[in-house]
């Protein structure tokens, strides 16, 4: 693929000399949802498809980009004396916000550049395209301008970039991921901290299968400030009590437990038994994939969902649909929603001797209930964005 990437560079860009490529992943998350603004912990892991690119620098100030993905809008152009965003300027906002946020911390990026990149993340999937695409023009300017910077400050300033110059409140998980995400391995992260731990993760005879829902996300955005206000409420309904706590994230299900009476709002309460239950899942997952039991995993992957399902009511018909008929399926260890819910994508852990009837028979089953096609992405545990040659 490379080769071919490389060819189209010269084909866009003239002469091949001074090029190097790169890549950076998608990502999903495996447990832990609407945890990381709870003050609790998620686990995400790189996958191995992503963002590729080709590039080098340039003896102006000019920056051209071209995206295999988007060839219709053809080479966008912007001077290194000119970052704002631009709607015309389409997907090539986000490199344009990473180098403009370097800039603005101060590090000398004085050249443009010729950049030719092609992704195989599906586009609106939820896997973190985004973030893909950032921390790789990240890992470019590192290396093509030498400049002296560690992958957590990198990680940061692609989100900056997402949240000032793009204008998308994210947090800091799919970035993260993507920049620091090891073969094999899950990240356990606070996101509040960013402290995290590396996890292993042996699928040995199994893969992780996202299936998109392909449902037209409508307005995931208020629900999301719901949820975040419910949580909030229930907080200062503790505090109120002398319960004394920032975020749901600090309480064990023992001690939620104990105090959960002070709740007297249905909805509050339903939405922070999520946000404990759903953060000591998280540690759970931790304790039973060190000891190498990826049956349980499977099970916590389960309980994650239903809890999403029930008490967070974040799913819906088509994620519901996706994951009932992947629980049915013989082979399935786990399955869940991931993402932020109401519509987005499944993960799930499937045999890999198990792929092709998981695939067909959950496929045919979501269109006979949603009338939509489902798409399947069979994934592995990836490495975190680098240079590649």
């Amino acid at each position: 693929m490379l080769e071919e990437l490389i060819e189209k560079f010269g084909e866009k860009f003239g002469v091949l000399e001074n090029i190097k490529t790169y890549f950076s992943p998608g990502r999903v998350n495996l447990i832990g949802e609407h945890t990381d603004y709870n003050g609790g912990f998620v686990f995400p892991c790189a996958l191995d498809f992503g963002t590729y690119a080709v590039a080098r620098k340039r003896e102006d100030k000019l920056f051209r980009m071209y995206s295999k993905n988007f060839e219709n809008l053809g080479i966008i152009e912007f001077n290194l004396d000119n970052l704002t965003y631009d709607k015309k300027d389409d997907w090539a906002n986000y490199p344009k916000g990473v180098i403009k946020t370097f800039l603005d911390k101060g590090y000398v990026i004085d050249r443009g550049m010729d950049i030719l990149f092609f992704g195989n993340i599906p586009n609106g999937a939820g896997l973190s395209s985004s973030a893909s695409i950032e921390v790789l023009v990240a890992v470019i300017l590192k290396d093509l301008f030498k400049l002296s910077i560690d992958m957590v400050e990198m990680v940061k300033y692609c989100q900056i970039a997402e949240n000032k110059f793009i204008g998308v409140n994210s947090g800091i998980m799919d970035q993260f991921a993507v920049g620091m995400g090891k073969k094999d391995h899950a990240i356990l992260l606070d996101c509040n901290t960013l402290t995290y731990e590396y996890v292993p993760i042996k699928l040995e005879d199994m893969s992780i299968v996202i299936a998109n829902t392909n449902k037209k996300r409508g307005l995931t955005d208020s629900k999301y400030n719901e949820r975040r206000a419910s949580c909030e409420a229930a907080v200062a309904q503790l505090n109120k009590n002398n319960i004394d706590i920032k975020y749901l994230g600090e309480l064990s299900v023992a001690k939620f437990e104990e105090v959960k009476h002070f709740i007297k709002d249905e909805e509050q309460l339903k939405r922070a038994n999520h946000a404990v239950r759903e953060n000591e899942r998280t540690k759970l997952a931790v304790e039973v994939l060190k000891a190498g039991d990826i049956e349980s995993f499977g099970k916590l992957m389960n309980d994650s969902h239903i809890s999403l399902r029930d008490d967070y009511e974040v799913t819906g018909l088509e994620l519901d649909s996706l994951v009932e008929a992947a629980w049915n399926e013989e082979g399935t260890l786990g399955s869940r929603m991931t993402g932020a819910g109401f519509g987005g994508c499944t993960v799930s852990i499937v045999r890999n001797k198990n792929l092709k009837t998981f695939i067909a028979n959950v496929g045919k089953k979501y269109k006979e209930k949603t009338g939509l096609e489902a798409s399947f992405y069979v994934a592995n545990v990836g490495a975190g964005a680098d240079i590649l040659k």
